[in-house]
């Protein structure tokens, strides 16, 4: 399994033939959009989708999911953003592929109850968006999900990067690291994974972005 980051809550993870995109949308932040010719585009939330070609696969909502050899697991969950007389829904995901389980939260919010949990299931990956500033999940409540889901990997996303512009400042990468007091390792390019062979202890890697 190879993972790369593109920016905001957007990875690329591959498996054989297929690619999945989540959240591939970027074009708004100043980035170029994911997820053109992807076996899937994986959406936390609706508005996250972006141009796709026909043979394109989109999920956007909870369910079971099987595409070629992967499986796919939507929980659903209340967006982070959302009062809570207006809360708006998301999505969380489960992604099995090559022996290897990553759950993506994107904007949710961090009191995940014990069904959502039993749902998403034992993680080997989490990719967890921490910038805050009432956008997304904070070093402090990232690091409360990371403790309840306890994976063996962590992939931050979402944090201050110049090339982004979100629509409201994101704290940087370190705020969390110092939050969450893990190793961390920095990764260029394609973050390779190999089932039996994962980190024994909790690892963060800091991939740097893919355009």
């Amino acid at each position: 399994m190879d993972i790369e980051y593109k920016g905001a809550n957007c990875i690329s993870i591959s498996v054989k033939k297929s690619i999945i995109f989540t959240d591939p949308k970027l074009s708004g932040l100043g980035l170029k959009d994911q997820g053109m010719s992807a076996t899937v585009q994986l959406l936390t939330q609706p508005q996250f989708e972006a141009p796709h070609s026909e043979d394109t696969i989109v999920i956007a909502g909870p369910g079971e999911y099987e595409v070629q050899n992967i499986s796919i697991r939507g929980v659903a969950a209340r967006a982070h953003m959302g009062a809570d007389e207006k809360a708006r829904s998301a999505t969380m995901y489960a992604i099995e592929a090559a022996d290897i389980t990553v759950v993506i939260t994107g904007h949710v919010f961090p009191s995940l109850n014990e069904e959502q949990l039993e749902a998403l299931g034992v993680a080997d990956v989490l990719v967890v968006p921490v910038g805050g500033n009432g956008y997304t999940l904070d070093a402090t409540g990232a690091v409360d999900l990371i403790r309840k889901i306890d994976p063996k990997i962590v992939i931050p996303t979402h944090y201050a990067d110049k090339a982004t512009n979100y629509e409201v400042p994101q704290a940087e990468f370190e705020q969390f690291t110092k939050e969450l007091g893990a190793t961390v390792e920095e990764v260029t390019g394609k973050l390779k994974l190999k089932a039996g062979v994962l980190n024994e202890t909790l690892t963060v890697y800091r991939l740097n972005r893919v355009a």
